[in-house]
């Protein structure tokens, strides 16, 4: 904080200090706080030079510096502020400000230092802030603005650092930034920008740090900043740049620090050569691409501190994959390798345990790395997460593992690991997660493991352990994601301990040798989810105990040798699953509850059993004739009071009619508790503790992996929310309100949600909606160009499956705004939010930014609190650049009839194979107008050229010359229709547009033509 002298109070220009004094007090008027602050010296008994966080200068006692960072203010910027004419540095960052950033900031011509970081400022940018012409840092950065970058910053040519990240800015980087010669920072990651990074940039020669990371980005990896030699440190790490790394790099970039590129999932081609002269490299993370090769020599990297490749396709799967390991033994400061989801084949070098000592994670899962664990591994006293699950590892756990007494996760599952458990493991107090599952590991559970006393999850199944329960692992009340020691061979009952687990959500002991009854404690474990004692010799009842489980999802007791009657209190939980088959059950089944729906129960080998639902085909129940009889009066009973019911339901449903119309703009959050079933350790489970290897892609919002729900037996897309993203939890929310009702062929049907907290208590918030094996229509569009390697079979559409999808994507549509009981407006339509299943069926997913439409007239005085507040990050631009209507960009509310434009431009787009940010669209010329003009030239010279080739290939075997000629005819015309639906539902004006279901009623029409 800078120190301040005020001088003596000069007579002389009293006019322009009382304007100084009169602005300060009028800056205070706006500002609130809660305690005694520095604004407590603000007041009339001493000079304001003299003011806490006030400096003036000596000649003119005119305020330059005004310092309130850090003071847990609130309250909103004043106008005010442009009155200190004087001022050259504002620090008001880490407060707790709200309302917009004045214009009048653009009157502040001496201002070098803006400090507005870590706030609460909504709206836009002032563009008139380019006025501050001496401005030499512009810190916006942790805010909640919107809108564009004012290009209008390009004209301060003093400004050496400027942040904007984390907010919620769209359109791109001007151009006109390429004029600010003396820029050394620029950080913009975590926005909404999009398009390509401008050339211009490429002339900012002093540039040190360029971070644009977690944005939209899109276009070939910017070549451009490869030649800034000055650069430091680059980060485009999450967005969806492709193209290859530069071979050069590591020559041109020699002053590099740290470079991340990681989660672009389309950048190709090798890890650089060169990479090893970029002798300052410290961080080096490329994870979450298409990168092949062998990783080049590190020798040179003696400073290196991160070295992140997970999830690539580097290696071969044979020896000396991995040689580059014995390379990072020179890097003196080493803390991570991750080299996961990789195809490395061959073993661990010897050398591998010889790293610093500062290493805190290594990880190397689901690779092809087979051999013993080297010893030696105690060395890294420091380590923090070890996994080397999804391999070949053979031969025993070196003892020496229990001197990593820093280690928190421990991951080998999935390996060959033989011999027995070390009870060396009781020594990592730390732990938090351990999982030995899928080898062939004997023995016994050893006791040490009761010292673990922080353990969260425990996984021990499908090894050959023996022998009993160990008693100290029923100590573990840390254990609360899952306790797994199922497919063993572990003898005894299961101890009255096991009530000790309060916290835990799954215990699976299924498919062992154990026998006794059911204990009454597990009753006090109330946070289990899941239970599954399946395939042991347990005997008795189900215990009343059990009534106290409430929040189970997923109970099997099946193949057992349990007896009596089903208790009626299943039929009160809200069971997903429910298996009771293979036992000595009697009596009847209760009908109510998970008992109604006979797919999500099992009951069959049970011979005594009767009643229960039809589909089941039990017998019927014989009861005496006695109480036959008062059960058919209890039966009349039943029956008049239910149509007594009935009749009250109907009178009250007339009676609220008029209510229901009324409040059915608003959230039904009791229906969205009810979607929210599945558990933070049930998404934990299946998709492998959210592995590298499961990743699917990263988005605005979050991170979607693939996932397996063994309990129901469901191959999944798990849509895991960024919470730290401004508007996440609207989206989420909002994506649960549209989706919770809405079931359609050509919608992704979301299966179930998640909002709760992780083990280690922070929110979390996730979807879960059925996997779609062929990815995104935007992956089949746009393939990589003829330069870049290509390390899978290229994917490509002919024109009937463009036909339709584009025909699914119109019905999707269609549904949305014409058959559901409030229109839906999806708001985001583009290719990468078209979903492709096995049969290529399309399938309109994220509904992130949809809005229901109350009618565009009234749209913004009438909508509900609940859609108001879920609208509040996109006041701006409503969709995606390119696709979005042009009434969005002028502030119109959003409609249908913006779907419809945006259904245009992906039609047009799947035809020309042309994205409409393509950089041939400049100068005020689109995809529309360069389809609409083209067209009148001949439809085939617009159109995806390997429609009409492959066409004709696949159709000319066998075919005249007469026959082929008709068949290009009849493809043009179905072109040239399709163009025109295209063109007239992406009209500038929206009275002007197609409506969705002509369009989706005449593209049948084209397809019945194509056809015949």
């Amino acid at each position: 904080m800078p120190t301040f002298q005020a001088s003596a109070t000069n007579p002389t220009r009293l006019r322009g200090k009382e304007t100084d004094r009169v602005a300060l007090l009028a800056i205070k008027a706006q500002l609130k706080h809660e305690h005694i602050s520095v604004l407590s010296s603000w007041n009339e008994s001493s000079h304001f030079c003299q003011w806490e966080g006030v400096g003036c200068s000596r000649r003119h006692q005119r305020v330059t510096v005004l310092d309130l960072q850090s003071q847990k203010l609130a309250g909103s910027i004043s106008p005010h502020v442009g009155n200190l004419s004087f001022l050259k540095e504002l620090y008001l960052q880490n407060n707790s400000f709200t309302g917009e950033i004045p214009p009048h900031i653009g009157h502040l011509r001496r201002l070098q230092i803006l400090r507005l970081d870590n706030n609460s400022i909504s709206g836009e940018i002032p563009a008139n802030i380019s006025s501050c012409s001496n401005l030499i840092r512009l810190d916006v950065g942790f805010n909640r603005l919107v809108g564009k970058i004012p290009s209008t910053i390009g004209s301060l040519s003093k400004l050496k650092n400027i942040s904007f990240y984390n907010n919620g800015l769209t359109g791109t980087i001007p151009p006109s930034f390429g004029n600010l010669t003396s820029l050394t920072k620029l950080l913009a990651i975590g926005n909404f920008l999009k398009g390509s990074i401008p050339s211009s940039v490429g002339k900012l020669t002093s540039l040190e740090i360029f971070a644009v990371g977690q944005n939209m980005f899109s276009g070939a990896v910017p070549a451009v900043i490869f030649n800034i030699s000055s650069l430091t440190v680059l980060d485009l790490m999450g967005n969806q740049f492709h193209g290859r790394l530069p071979s050069d790099m590591g020559n041109t970039l020699p002053n590099l620090q740290i470079i991340d590129v990681g989660l672009n999932g389309f950048i190709t081609g090798p890890i650089p050569m060169s990479i090893s002269n970029a002798s300052n490299l410290r961080q080096f993370i490329v994870a979450g691409n298409r990168i092949t090769g062998q990783v080049p020599s590190l020798q040179k990297l003696h400073g290196l501190w991160e070295f992140f490749i997970w999830s690539n396709h580097l290696g071969n799967g044979k020896s000396g994959d991995l040689s580059f390991l014995s390379d990072l033994a020179n890097s003196t400061k080493l803390g991570g390798v991750e080299i996961s989801g990789n195809n490395f084949g061959g073993m661990l070098p010897t050398s591998l345990w010889n790293f610093s000592t500062s290493l805190y994670l290594f990880g190397a899962s689901t690779n092809q790395i087979h051999g013993s664990i080297p010893n030696g591994m105690g060395n890294l006293v420091n380590m923090q997460y070890l996994d080397m699950s999804n391999n070949e590892f053979n031969g025993s756990i070196p003892a020496d593992i229990g001197k990593l007494r820093n280690l928190g996760r421990l991951k080998l599952y999935n390996n060959k690991l033989s011999g027995d458990i070390p009870s060396s493991l009781g020594n990592l107090t730390e732990l938090l997660v351990l999982d030995l599952e899928g080898n062939d590991l004997q023995g016994i559970i050893p006791p040490s493991l009761g010292r673990c006393q922080w353990l969260l999850q425990l996984q021990l199944s499908q090894n050959n352990l023996s022998g009993f329960l160990t008693q100290q692992v029923w100590s573990l009340s840390s254990l609360a994601v899952g306790l797994n020691l199922s497919q063993n061979h572990l003898t005894g009952s299961l101890p009255k301990e096991v009530g000790n687990l309060k916290a835990l959500g799954s215990l699976d002991l299924s498919d062992n040798m154990l026998s006794g009854e059911i204990p009454t404690s597990i009753g006090k474990c109330q946070s289990l989810e899941v239970l599954h004692l399946q395939g042991n010799s347990l005997q008795g009842t189900i215990s009343s105990s059990l009534e106290t489980l409430r929040g189970l999802q997923f109970l099997d007791l099946s193949r057992n040798n349990l007896s009596g009657k089903i208790p009626l209190y299943l039929e009160g939980f809200q069971l997903l699953n429910l298996n009771l088959s293979f036992n000595d059950f009697e009596g009847e089944l209760p009908v109510g509850g998970v008992f109604k729906n006979a797919s999500a129960i099992s009951i069959v080998g049970n011979s005594k059993l009767c009643g229960g639902v039809a589909q089941l085909q039990l017998p019927k129940c014989n009861y005496p004739s006695k109480d036959s009889k008062k059960r058919s009066f209890k039966l009349v009973i039943f029956i008049v009071l239910g149509l007594v019911v009935v009749i009250l339901v109907v009178l009250g449903f007339l009676y609220l009619i008029p209510l229901r119309k009324k409040l059915r703009k608003q959230p039904a959050s009791s229906n969205l508790e009810k979607l929210l079933q599945v558990s933070y350790n049930s998404l934990l489970k299946a998709t492998d503790g959210f592995s590298s290897a499961n990743l699917v892609g990263t988005g605005s919002f979050g991170t979607v992996y693939k996932g397996f729900l063994n309990d129901v037996g469901t191959l999944v897309a798990v849509k895991v929310f960024n919470l730290l993203r401004q508007g996440v939890s609207k989206s989420f929310i909002a994506e649960c309100e549209v989706l919770r009702n809405i079931r359609h062929r050509n919608l992704v049907k979301i299966i179930t949600a998640c909002s709760s907290t992780d083990f280690l208590g922070n929110d979390f918030k996730a979807l879960v909606y059925e996997f779609m094996e062929n990815g995104s229509l935007d992956e089949w569009l746009h393939q990589t160009t003829e330069t870049e390697q290509v390390t899978e079979a290229p994917k490509h559409l002919n024109f009937l499956q463009r036909l339709d999808i584009a025909i699914d994507v119109a019905s999707a549509l269609d549904y949305l705004h014409n058959h559901c009981e409030t229109p839906i407006v999806h708001c985001d339509l583009k290719p990468s939010n078209v979903l492709l299943d096995k049969e290529l069926i399309g399938h309109v997913s994220d509904f992130g930014l949809a809005r229901f439409d109350f009618g565009l007239a009234r749209f913004l005085s009438e909508v509900t609190d609940y859609v108001s507040a879920n609208q509040t990050h996109s006041l701006g631009l409503r969709g995606s650049i390119g696709y979005a209507a042009p009434e969005y960009g002028m502030g119109s509310e959003v409609s249908t009839y913006g779907d419809v434009y945006s259904f245009g431009i992906l039609l047009l787009e799947m035809f020309t194979g042309k994205r409409p940010i393509d950089d041939m669209f400049k100068d005020g010329l689109n995809l529309h107008g360069f389809c609409k003009m083209a067209c009148s030239e001949g439809v085939a010279k617009i159109a995806d050229s390997r429609l009409l080739q492959e066409d004709m290939v696949a159709t000319g075997i066998n075919k005249t010359p007469n026959q082929r000629c008709v068949r290009a005819e009849k493809l043009e015309e179905c072109l040239s229709l399709i163009f025109g639906i295209g063109i007239a539902c992406s009209a500038e004006s929206l009275r002007d547009r197609m409506g969705i279901r002509d369009a989706a009623s005449e593209l049948h029409s084209i397809r019945n033509i194509l056809v015949a």
